[in-house]
């Protein structure tokens, strides 16, 4: 598992104002929805992108078919897709986005010729974490919900 600095996550989350998240759900009670909904409240523009829902309004914007219909730029990709679907959304971002900064890969989602590829194209690439529960971590909030205390107890 490769393992990233949080120097190299917070520069990433910092300068991204623009998050594709690609399999992104409507039903709020999907990972893809809270992330997305969550990261959409700390300041980031979502781009929605599912083709089920494409048309429909998620977060104040209307879901896109796929990444190449998105007007205007995109500055990271969150991919909440199985890791074999990973090399077709790449390629489309880095084909459809010049100046993107950024691939996420969600936890459990990898792909190293994908990622590599990316990479040398100028791209910063994590995969396998979850860039809300990193945002998190890295701005304290986990404390707030009684993680990362440094105290071990069972008391309610």
């Amino acid at each position: 598992m490769t393992t990233y600095s949080d120097q190299y996550l917070s520069d990433i989350l910092r300068r991204a104002k623009t998050v594709a998240v690609v399999g992104v759900s409507m039903d709020p009670l999907r990972p893809s929805y809270f992330v997305a909904r969550y990261l959409g409240l700390r300041g980031f523009r979502i781009i929605p992108v599912n083709p089920r829902h494409a048309g429909e309004r998620l977060f104040g914007e209307v879901v896109q078919e796929n990444l190449s219909a998105i007007e205007g730029p995109v500055d990271m990709v969150d991919i909440f897709r199985r890791s074999e679907a990973v090399p077709d959304i790449v390629d489309e971002a880095l084909a459809a986005f010049p100046d993107l900064q950024a691939i996420w890969m969600q936890i459990g989602v990898e792909h190293a010729a994908a990622a590599a590829k990316a990479e040398a194209r100028g791209v910063a690439v994590v995969q396998n974490l979850c860039p809300k529960i990193e945002y998190q971590r890295l701005h304290g909030e986990l404390r707030m919900g009684g993680f990362a205390t440094g105290i071990i107890s069972s008391k309610l």
